[in-house]
């Protein structure tokens, strides 16, 4: 065997070991698993973004906005229920669609995939009317990338960015020094935030074990003002919600009618 054919196998080995460890950033639940009977509990309604795109909707009395909100790699829609509650409490309507391969969507996740997801469920709420100054994106950790590409290429009124990241190869070099960052890339927060151009709320837990806490502070640290940063002690990854308790809904009631009201006294783009 020559030393090519040899180069041309690791290279070929290395390449199925990066698409794998890429692939591996979604785990998709599938219908009919999941909590489907939350639906009734967060009396959330089904809507078809496209033949293939699910989501819930959960219309609020007297809402001042829309939230779109981006869920993380895990589960799907019915695991979100909580958060629509909160959200809908906090006074704004929320559509949380699930992303191609999960719930009740069609498909395969994939980076692009999803941001085309995401693209579709934005359409989706102004065409329901929703100027994009009267919509928050609400980003839920791998959510987060997909919010913060979305708001680079829009002017929603604002973006919560939920346990962020500035990097899949940042966490995979957490995860796995060395080795790590070179079988995993994609979804760039860093590289795309300094684009957004309305208000930022990072929330973090403190105790955060998947994504490190200086890894929440470093997308921070590259975003533009207007900005804020709240750490929630005693917080895990996907606890942030419960530990925080009311005062998670406070602080997303006060972030989005300050998000509104400024982006409503300026003009609103697509």
């Amino acid at each position: 065997m020559s030393w090519r054919a040899v180069g041309l196998g690791l290279a070929g080995g290395f390449g199925v070991l990066c698409a794998l460890a890429n692939r591996s950033a979604f785990f998709p639940m599938r219908f009919p698993e999941g909590e489907w009977d939350q639906q009734a509990a967060a009396g959330a309604q089904d809507v078809w973004i496209t033949p293939r795109l699910h989501a819930w909707w959960k219309p609020a009395p007297e809402a001042r906005c829309a939230t779109l909100f981006l869920h993380g790699n895990a589960g799907n829609v019915t695991h979100r229920a909580p958060a629509m509650i909160e959200i809908a409490a906090a006074g704004s309507s929320v559509l949380v669609p699930d992303y191609r391969g999960y719930g009740r969507s069609s498909g395969w996740p994939t980076e692009s995939g999803v941001y085309d997801d995401a693209r579709l469920a934005w359409r989706h709420l102004l065409a329901q009317g929703f100027a994009p100054n009267r919509i928050i994106l609400h980003g839920e950790s791998l959510g987060t990338a997909v919010a913060v590409r979305l708001a680079s290429e829009v002017r929603p009124a604002g973006i919560i960015l939920e346990a962020p990241f500035p990097s899949a190869r940042a966490v995979a070099a957490r995860v796995l020094p060395g080795l790590g960052p070179l079988l995993v890339w994609g979804f760039d927060s860093r590289s795309r935030v300094g684009l957004v151009r309305a208000p930022l709320l990072f929330i973090q837990g403190d105790r955060d074990e998947v994504i490190d806490y200086s890894l929440g502070r470093a997308l921070y640290d590259a975003a533009p003002q207007p900005k804020e940063f709240w750490t929630v002690p005693g917080a895990h990854h996907n606890d942030i919600q419960f530990a925080a308790g009311p005062a998670y809904r406070e602080r997303l009631r006060l972030f989005m009618i300050n998000a509104c009201a400024a982006a409503l006294s300026s003009p609103s783009q697509p």
